[in-house]
């Protein structure tokens, strides 16, 4: 008898284990691809949640597409399809332009953590009041972090982007640098090296520079801007908010602790990637490396907040955005008064 009830109350303690490691099992879709080293990345970060809640919480993480389309994860979390995603928050900006302008306010951040510390200075507040709406709640902030700048031509500031011919998405990042005096043209990112290779265009916003060096964009554009002054996406941790609101206290802080580490882990290795990028590129000595001067920076970021100020007319949360983002960047010294 003595052995049958040890047996029995193993068992049971092993049960009672399960249930606790099952005790909340969440799906979070990508907007990356699985192959993708931001997609390797958000993966560890599912681990480490496991890891820092004991095995409280498990995270199953999709690439992009293994669910539904990467512009309609929102719906599908407030339908509870989807308990989540790991995406650029401007997909969303068709529903309010507010989106579009948090998500990539062009020119604002000159370093990752700059937006972080935004974030633990009322934008996190900010996200949650433009998602929680539509049935989400933002847990934080993450990003690839600066994105390079790919031209055949010398680029020191602002003045040289005047007439230049280059490829850059539709939206505000076109805005801004038709406004600087650039000529933009959308063209897919499929076509950006054989553009620049034909002469077509001049210049181009594609993305960070070890990804454009692994590309071989600088073979013909052999003069990118490093680090980059213009364009730096929000990835935003989200999920379902009554999911969110069900779980414990210290389960809702595991979950934003872990996404404060993810974003540093994710930005040192990208950052290491570039700076190993950049050393690869200027070995052969037929790379010019341009960085521009914080007053160069400072004068793309003025031309950029005559844009931010028309995007904010678009929607009462955009103006919100607009006040809560240029006031953040004036009490930091990053724009004048």
């Amino acid at each position: 008898m003595k052995k049958t009830f040890v047996t029995t109350l193993t068992a049971a303690l092993l049960m009672s284990g399960a249930a606790i490691a099952q005790e909340h099992s969440f799906r979070f879709q990508s907007s990356d691809p699985a192959g993708n080293p931001n997609f390797a990345l958000q993966k560890e970060w599912a681990e480490s949640v496991a890891e820092m809640s004991d095995g409280r919480i498990a995270v199953e993480m999709l690439p992009v597409e293994s669910i539904v389309a990467h512009n309609e994860t929102q719906d599908a979390i407030a339908a509870g399809i989807l308990d989540g995603h790991v995406t650029d928050t401007s997909y969303f900006a068709g529903k309010d332009a507010a989106f579009g302008l948090i998500a990539n306010p062009v020119g604002a951040w000159s370093d990752p953590q700059q937006m972080f510390d935004f974030m633990e200075n009322g934008g996190a507040e900010l996200m949650n009041e433009l998602v929680e709406p539509y049935g989400l709640h933002f847990i934080g902030a993450t990003t690839p972090g600066l994105e390079a700048f790919v031209s055949k031509v010398p680029l020191e500031g602002v003045d040289d982007l005047k007439g230049l011919k280059m490829r850059a998405p539709e939206g505000l990042v076109q805005q801004v640098f038709a406004a600087a005096g650039a000529a933009p043209v959308n063209l897919p990112g499929s076509e950006v090296f054989t553009s620049l290779d034909k002469g077509v265009i001049d210049a181009a916003d594609y993305t960070v520079f070890s990804t454009n060096q692994a590309q071989g964009m600088h073979d013909v554009a052999p003069h990118p801007v490093y680090p980059g002054f213009h364009s730096m996406p929000l990835v935003e941790i989200s999920m379902n908010k009554d999911k969110w609101d069900a779980l414990p206290e210290d389960l809702q802080q595991v979950l934003e602790q872990s996404v404060k580490e993810f974003a540093q882990k994710q930005v040192s290795a990208l950052q290491q990637a570039d700076e190993a990028a950049v050393a690869e590129a200027q070995e052969g000595g037929e790379i010019t490396v341009h960085d521009w001067s914080a007053e160069e920076r400072a004068k793309f970021r003025q031309i950029a907040m005559g844009e931010w100020e028309k995007v904010a007319e678009r929607s009462d949360n955009a103006q919100k955005v607009y006040e809560t983002l240029t006031t953040y960047l004036k009490d930091n010294g990053l724009i004048a008064e």
